[in-house]
Parts: C-alpha cells; sequence; structure tokens
C-alpha cells in the first residue's frame, strides 16, 4: 500500500458542504414535487422527477453511511453524528443508533453468520437475501417507529395537507422503495454474494468496476466495495481515487 493511500486527505468542509447538499436537494425537491399538478406535467418529466427523487433518496442514506464512518465532518463528532441521525430520519424514520451498530458489525464480520445484513441461505437468491435483509432492519422498536411513523407522516400529509395521493406514491413511496433496492443489490447483494471462485480477500467482497460518472449514478460510488472495506474512513466520494489500487 502506498504512503498516500495510508493517510487519506480530504478536506472535513468539502464532506460537510457535500451532506448538506443533498439534504437541501431531497426537501427542495420533495416539497416542490409534492406540490406538482401531474395532470399538468408530462409523463417523460414524471418519470425523469422520479429518477431523481431516487437519486437524492440514496444520497441520504449515503450521507447517514458516511456519517458511521465518521467522515462527514471528522472534527466535531456531535455535527457528524446529528447530520447522520437527520439523514437516515428523512431517509425512512431509521434509527442511527440502531444503524451504526448495524452497519459497524457488518465491517467487523462481512458476509459471514456474525454480519446482520448476510444471509447465507438466500445466495444465489436476491429476491428471498432483500426481503430477509428488510424484515430485519424494521424488528423491534425500528420497525414500529419506521411502520407507525411513516404512515402518519403518510396520511397527515394526504389528508390534512392536501396533498394528492398520486403525489405522494410518485414522488416518495416508489422512490423510497426503489432507493432500497440500489442501496441493497449495489451495496450488499453484488458486493458480498460469493463468486463462484469464493471468497478472495479478507473482506469478503468484491468491487462493481464502472467508471467514476457511472459508478456516481449507481450509488454513490458504493459499488468500490472492496475499496471501501479495505478503507472504512475515505468517504465514499473519495473513493475513486482509490480504485485504481485494486486488491493484490
Amino acid at each position: 500500500m502506498s504512503p498516500a493511500l495510508s493517510s487519506p486527505s480530504f478536506s472535513p468542509w468539502l464532506g460537510l458542504a457535500i451532506a448538506l447538499l443533498i439534504i437541501t436537494l431531497y426537501l427542495g425537491s420533495w416539497i416542490a414535487c409534492l406540490q406538482l399538478d401531474i395532470a399538468l406535467v408530462p409523463g417523460w418529466l414524471i418519470l425523469l422527477l422520479m429518477a431523481f427523487r431516487t437519486f437524492c433518496h440514496t444520497g441520504l442514506f449515503i450521507t447517514a453511511h458516511d456519517a458511521i464512518h465518521g467522515t462527514v465532518f471528522p472534527p466535531r463528532r456531535w455535527i457528524n453524528d446529528g447530520i447522520g441521525a437527520i439523514a437516515m430520519a428523512l431517509y425512512a424514520l431509521f434509527l442511527y443508533p440502531v444503524m451504526r451498530e448495524k452497519h459497524l458489525e457488518h465491517h467487523a464480520h462481512p458476509a459471514t453468520a456474525a454480519d446482520p445484513d448476510y444471509y447465507s441461505n438466500a445466495e444465489g437468491n436476491p429476491a428471498l437475501w432483500y426481503g430477509q435483509f428488510l424484515a430485519d432492519y424494521l424488528r423491534g422498536t425500528q420497525g414500529w417507529v419506521v411502520l407507525v411513523g411513516m404512515t402518519i407522516v403518510f396520511q397527515g400529509l394526504h389528508f390534512f395537507g392536501q396533498v394528492p395521493f398520486s403525489n405522494l406514491l410518485l414522488f416518495w413511496v416508489i422512490p423510497n422503495v426503489i432507493s432500497s433496492m440500489q442501496l441493497f443489490f449495489i451495496g450488499i447483494y453484488l458486493p458480498h454474494c460469493e463468486p463462484p471462485q469464493g471468497h478472495q480477500n479478507a473482506h469478503r467482497a468484491t468491487t462493481i468496476h464502472l467508471p467514476v460518472f457511472w459508478s456516481l449514478l449507481a450509488c454513490y460510488h458504493f459499488g468500490y466495495h472492496w475499496e471501501h472495506h479495505e478503507y472504512p474512513h475515505v468517504p465514499l466520494y473519495y473513493l475513486p481515487a482509490y480504485h485504481h489500487f485494486p486488491p493484490s
């Protein structure tokens, strides 16, 4: 490993700016889209807005993910974790401490029985793996907070805020579901599903080799997954610089 890789240098203010930009884009597009009269909007623009909303939604989770690793704003942990908690709540009312504990367990025991994101009985069956993944993250207190809380917000916006059901479905619910699938397939299933030749490194992870632009669109560089496990304290926006150094 080169010295540059062992001692990454990136501005903490850049991480903070990116996090605040993603949160602002998410909230701004959410408010604007919920107010649209979709009867006056062409179908191609609705699809484009749904894609953008999905991208923003995924960005919230990625922001919270980087906060878990302390890379949103390293100088002040309370700011870093505060932004992570806000992003996780906006994503789907997930509880940041619960998600942080699970994700750090994943890094400690990737693709093993102790990994909360891995299910050996679902190898080769992405639908079963995805279902078990969702079920585990909706257990206990967090499950009640998400299911009851999201229902209250949805019904409140619809009945008291007079937001059309179609707008809520097209610009909030569906992007949320697509985002969860995107994060699952790019960040869990594809990198950690055991290849035919078996896992070739200690992280039991592979990398999705995409050009930088497409990697960003696919899932904010989450597909550079071996790199993320090898350098967990490097923010995801910085991973393209590490993608040139694959495992030996």
